[in-house]
């Protein structure tokens, strides 16, 4: 009698857990396909609309892991497994985490936005964090720069997305200021027909936007002109370099001084007369 009862029990405790048991399985299966389906329903969607494919891949990965984190938590509790405590449990960690890595999550969230927002891309000419260079990689935790004498600048994405960023080559013209100085007694209206004539036939200069020669100020040493030009980003220093030598040639064949800086210096009469008794 007694062994009917045990058997009737086991039987009836098998059966119960057997079918959790069974049950679980089976939504863990169903969990872990739902989970693939979902991660590469997201990569899919996301490469379609051209999304940086390391951050969709990683919203992907983690749409997987939180749907199998919660199927995981759900068939504890029907085994009667109390989830609240891992709950706490796991909260703590991310915090415990969050803290040690907090360096590391400020770079993440700054990649993040570099790469959501783009104020620039790889290839562009940029100033950031107090360098400038060419972006060769754009990841989820540095900027990767190249200077022009070929140098490799790795820069932490905080110190890129919290401060001023300067892309150089944004836009497909920029335009070129060159500072020149004459002599006070040079003619004005010569020296603008001078360095007028600079300007036409240069290579590399663009009609649209015009020229200028714009009279600066009455300097220290001389009249300051500024001669500024248009030209394709591409062409900016080569543009620079020829606009600097026309000129110096325009002013020497002209000539009309640059002066060098210079500074007249008066002595009141007692200290004259003191330096005429020393000599």
């Amino acid at each position: 009698m007694n062994l009917d009862k045990i058997l009737e029990q086991l039987t009836t405790i098998g059966t119960t857990w057997g079918l959790k048991i069974i049950g679980v399985l089976v939504a863990l299966f169903i969990s872990w396909i739902f989970a693939g389906w979902v991660r590469n329903r997201i990569q899919r969607g996301l490469d379609a609309r051209r999304f940086d494919q390391t951050l969709g891949r990683f919203f992907a990965n983690l749409a997987r892991y939180a749907i199998l984190v919660g199927a995981v938590l759900g068939c504890l509790g029907v085994f009667g497994i109390q989830t609240a405590s891992f709950a706490a449990v796991i909260a703590a960690m991310g915090l415990a985490v969050g803290l040690a890595l907090q360096g590391t999550l400020g770079n993440f969230a700054s990649g993040v936005m570099l790469l959501v927002f783009r104020p620039f891309k790889v290839g562009d000419v940029v100033k950031v964090a107090g360098e400038i260079g060419k972006v060769a990689e754009i990841e989820l935790f540095t900027c990767e720069l190249t200077t022009p004498d070929n140098r490799r600048i790795i820069i932490p994405n905080n110190k890129v997305f919290g401060n001023v960023i300067e892309n150089i080559t944004h836009h497909p013209t920029r335009r070129v200021d060159v500072a020149v100085g004459t002599d006070y007694g040079a003619d004005l209206d010569q020296v603008r027909e001078v360095l007028e004539g600079c300007i036409v036939g240069l290579e590399g200069v663009l009609e649209d936007p015009k020229a200028q020669v714009f009279l600066k100020e009455m300097g220290a040493s001389s009249i300051d002109w500024v001669v500024r030009v248009w030209v394709n980003t591409p062409d900016f220093w080569d543009v620079h370099q020829r606009l600097v030598r026309a000129m110096k040639k325009a002013l020497d064949e002209a000539g009309i001084g640059i002066p060098f800086p210079q500074m007249d210096v008066h002595f009141d009469e007692p200290v004259a007369a003191g330096l005429a008794a020393v000599k």
